[in-house]
């Protein structure tokens, strides 16, 4: 059995086989949440499905509303059965009122047509367009995939505690104080991804594919490739807004200057239409994907610029002899002499 996770500090030496107890313990952690998500996930996998076909069932509603596509012909032909009963039905109504003029007898026969008219309008359906699936066992797999992704989203913080619970230790004091923050802002950043990329890219990439040559094509969109271009898109864009962790990072870390990043913006805008153009999409997701990245590291440089300054002040502080306002370390030992030390 695992033991209980217990706090491991800095100074605190611990062995292999005690590290190796640890990461089995978080990593049955993480696996028992993952199920536990997944269950919660497959439970209303009807929600997470509508939630995830949502754009592209908005570009097919459309299309069959203009005749295009596969359930287009059949919508219009629906449509208008619609329109002629209920024209039927109004001149039926007409006819039956006593204002008509006609004898009460003909009034009655075409009174007794209209509930006949209301039943035959009410089993007209316009066809509703859906993901075609082909396989047998196509509508079960696609539903675990999609339950897998969102088991994934929701048991994200959980994973990333456990991470980070793992990792942090092996970090000094002072290296903490600049790494945490930074981790903390992952999952922040993963999710802002996501969604910007649920509400704005996916829908704009389903309806410039889906609508290009729509009136020479009947498209039939299948479950088994939308839901992981939808799911790679998704991903890609939650990846694509840990711009700033990774610059503020490399930059905490030395590797790079605030004035290296702002001298180097012309790559960092190459590098940016080259990581868009090798994501799935076109030519407007590729844009949309590109100014995220920009925006981002822009945002970065700022950061980074912040924290030069708040280096920079902390610096002079202390060089004119000053206290620094940073709390000390809890484990720090006592000045010699104790509190009579002078």
């Amino acid at each position: 059995m695992a033991r209980t996770i217990r706090p491991v500090n800095h100074d605190e030496r611990l062995s292999v086989v005690e590290h190796l107890d640890e990461l089995r313990s978080r990593l049955i952690i993480c696996v028992g949440v993952l199920i536990v998500a997944f269950g919660v996930c497959f439970w209303q996998n009807h929600a997470l499905l509508n939630i995830l076909e949502r754009p592209v069932k908005s570009v097919l509603k459309s299309q069959a509303s203009k005749g295009e596509g596969l359930e287009g012909p059949a919508a219009q032909d629906a449509r208008g059965v619609l329109n002629l009963a209920t024209t039927t039905r109004r001149l039926a109504s007409a006819i039956a009122s006593p204002g008509s003029g006609l004898s009460a007898s003909v009034r009655r026969q075409v009174q007794e047509l209209i509930p006949q008219i209301n039943h035959q309008l009410s089993t007209v359906h316009i066809p509703s367009p859906d993901l075609a699936t082909l396989g047998v066992g196509e509508p079960f797999t696609v539903t675990v995939t999609v339950c897998m992704y969102f088991a994934l989203l929701l048991a994200l913080p959980v994973l990333l505690y456990e991470l980070y619970g793992f990792v942090l230790p092996a970090f000094s004091p002072r290296e903490r104080a600049v790494a945490l923050p930074v981790m903390l802002a992952v999952p922040g950043l993963l999710l802002g991804g996501v969604a910007f990329g649920y509400f704005v890219v996916l829908p704009a990439a389903t309806h410039f594919l889906l609508n290009f040559n729509a009136g020479k094509f009947d498209v039939i969109v299948q479950a088994n490739s939308y839901y992981p271009f939808a799911a790679l898109i998704l991903l890609a864009m939650g990846f694509i807004f840990q711009v700033p962790v990774a610059v503020v990072a490399a930059q905490r870390a030395e590797i790079v200057t605030t004035k290296q990043l702002r001298k180097n913006r012309r790559i960092a805008i190459a590098v940016a239409a080259i990581i868009a153009a090798v994501l799935p999409g076109d030519a407007i997701t590729m844009i949309l994907e590109t100014m995220p990245i920009i925006v981002l590291y822009e945002i970065s440089i700022h950061i980074s610029a912040l924290l030069d300054r708040r280096d920079r002040r902390r610096a002079q502080t202390q060089a004119s002899g000053i206290p620094s306002p940073v709390m000390a370390s809890p484990s720090a030992p006592p000045p010699p002499g104790g509190d009579d030390a002078v």
